[in-house]
């Protein structure tokens, strides 16, 4: 069996798009990030970066124990790998996947992440106009690159379906809201398409962690401890022997 640690946020909807397209079982772990799950003791032990997905898999190919692999990209890797899907593994299709899923991870996922974090700061914190304008540009400038890689072969890596396609897809699903034309950007609008009419990736894109939470039962002395928790963090001390 196949645990996925997740919340549905881009990062997590990346992994269950896979699973769904794989077919195969897997149980949803919920980790309610705006709760802090994801810095309780349990789950460092899982996930030491503090963050979500993590995949555990109960059932690994070299027959020990359970093995977990938390970063998204590693998680599609891994899952990629040893079902022998989405990710050729001949030299040159296996780099020619990697590349975008590291660009994925490194470039696309961070900067609009980045846009969405100041686009939501409060105005008690000072001027936000030059990170808005430099995380929208480079919001901009990404969907340029996937358009202009796009303009002369369906998928990202070529003539296949990939990983690669599968992770860049969440991050680009509220486009609107990032402000982008979709005039623009022909070919990205008719690999979306494509993508977006594709059952699983309707199913992946889906996938929920429980009923949502009403703000209104939050406290205010919740809200507080939730600010300190997930806002400003600085390193975490090692463990004492």
């Amino acid at each position: 069996m196949l645990d996925l640690h997740y919340w549905p946020t881009p990062n997590g909807k990346k992994v269950t798009i896979l699973l769904q397209e794989l077919g195969v079982a897997y149980n949803i772990v919920p980790v309610n990030i705006g709760r802090g799950d994801q810095f309780t003791d349990a789950y460092l032990k899982i996930g030491p970066n503090n963050r979500m997905p993590v995949l555990v898999d109960h059932e690994p190919a070299d027959g020990g124990g359970p093995l977990s692999v938390f970063e998204s990209g590693s998680i599609m890797m891994y899952l990629a790998e040893k079902f022998g899907k989405f990710w050729p593994q001949d030299v040159r299709g296996k780099y020619e996947v990697n590349q975008w899923v590291v660009w994925q991870m490194a470039n696309q996922g961070p900067k609009t992440g980045e846009r969405g974090h100041f686009s939501r700061v409060d105005p008690k914190h000072g001027d936000q106009a030059y990170a808005q304008r430099r995380f929208n540009d480079e919001v901009h400038r990404m969907y340029g690159v996937l358009n202009n890689r796009l303009y002369d072969r369906p998928w990202i890596a070529g003539d296949d379906y990939t990983i690669a396609d599968m992770i860049a897809y969440p991050w680009t699903a509220s486009w609107e809201l990032q402000g982008i034309d979709m005039g623009e950007f022909q070919y990205f609008k008719r690999w979306w398409d494509t993508m977006a009419a594709r059952p699983a990736v309707v199913k992946g894109m889906a996938v929920v962690a429980g009923p949502p939470e009403d703000p209104a039962t939050v406290t205010p002395e919740e809200r507080e401890r939730r600010m300190k928790l997930l806002y400003n963090q600085r390193a975490r001390p090692a463990p004492t022997a």
